[in-house]
């Protein structure tokens, strides 16, 4: 293969993930392929999502960023992106499903409560009760007799939705890993390597009621069989971390890693032309706020972090005319946007 690379970060669509190679025999999940209903990745995204995947670049000088997204996806492997906040983490991911045609991007955020249930399925177990109290023609249920429609009571997460047997994998990011309950990195083990889990509410009732249909996190609809969900194709992970905290080597062995670096002005420009366009007058204007961003970031060192985000809503106002023009008060105008992000003093 002349250029192995899969994606690229260009930014245009294209179908080369179906020249994706098998994978390797310890990371093969699709053996038994045709026991599975398998289903089509959704193409179509929202707006905003489109946007996302469209606007992410790549600078040509990092081709690390590049190599190890490629290394994910023929290994099968996640990928925890660690690095400042706004140095594109999230974005990436959004890149990957737009450029390689895998649907949209199922979001996992995580917070302190975040459970490994909570991203495999949510079983309303209150609503159900109350369904089967009395039945449509008036009489009681009998004791143990099973609900068919049981399957109206239970949504995957974005995590289960992810790990239903797609002809491609879809790409789950499962955001601000950090803030995770110390537990939650540990959970995640058993399932990264086998790529399915049971969801007991079914699998009891599996004898009589075989299949049941349930509502995925985006909204479709999947069948499960013996109450077992189970990947085809292990789907593209991305987890992101600002690096507030370390995860145990068992979790880190099964991930490749990666560090955002900090865009410098190439990536910064590529940036602007990619949310603002290539007008000229734009980047023009644009060229000494890159410049006086740079500087800030150089000195805050100490003080705190800024995001290129912050960087962007000062090049937007300033062309679009919205803030002052003289050079004194457009200084004061970008201090007032441009306050540091880990720091309690004023920039």
């Amino acid at each position: 293969m002349s250029d192995w690379r899969i994606f690229t970060g260009s930014g245009q669509p294209h179908d080369l993930i179906e020249g994706l190679p098998e994978a390797p025999s310890w990371r093969r999940f699709e053996e038994d392929a045709e026991a599975l209903t398998m289903l089509k990745v959704p193409t179509k995204l929202t707006r905003k999502e489109e946007q996302r995947g469209k606007t992410f670049r790549v600078s040509p000088e990092h081709t690390d960023l590049v190599n190890v997204v490629n290394a994910a996806l023929y290994l099968r492997r996640p990928l925890l992106i660690t690095g400042k906040p706004g140095t594109g983490k999230t974005s990436l991911a959004y890149a990957i499903a737009y450029e390689l045609k895998l649907g949209p991007v199922l979001p996992w955020s995580i917070t302190a409560r975040s459970s490994l249930q909570e991203g495999q399925y949510r079983y309303d177990a209150i609503s159900r009760l109350q369904d089967t109290q009395i039945k449509p023609n008036g009489q009681k249920p009998q004791e143990g007799e099973a609900n068919p429609d049981i399957g109206r009571y239970i949504q995957l997460g974005p995590l289960g939705t992810a790990l239903l047997p797609y002809k491609r994998p879809r790409v789950l990011l499962i955001d601000e890993f950090d803030k995770s309950d110390i537990n939650l990195p540990n959970d995640l083990l058993n399932l990264f390597e086998e790529g399915e889990f049971e969801i007991p509410e079914l699998a009891r009732l599996a004898k009589q009621v075989e299949q049941v249909n349930v509502r995925t996190y985006d909204g479709q609809e999947a069948t499960i069989k013996a109450g077992r969900v189970r990947c085809a194709a292990f789907p593209f992970i991305v987890l992101t971390s600002n690096g507030e905290r370390d995860f145990p080597p068992a979790f880190l062995r099964r991930c490749l890693r990666l560090t955002m670096p900090n865009p410098d002005e190439k990536a910064l420009t590529e940036m602007v032309k990619a949310h603002l366009g290539e007008n000229e007058d734009v980047l023009q204007q644009a060229e000494p706020l890159i410049a006086d961003f740079l500087q800030k970031r150089l000195q805050g060192e100490s003080k705190g972090d800024l995001s290129p985000d912050q960087l962007l809503n000062a090049v937007y106002l300033v062309t679009q005319r919205f803030s002052p023009t003289d050079a004194a008060q457009q200084k004061q105008f970008t201090d007032l946007l441009w306050k540091y992000l880990t720091s309690t003093e004023d920039g």
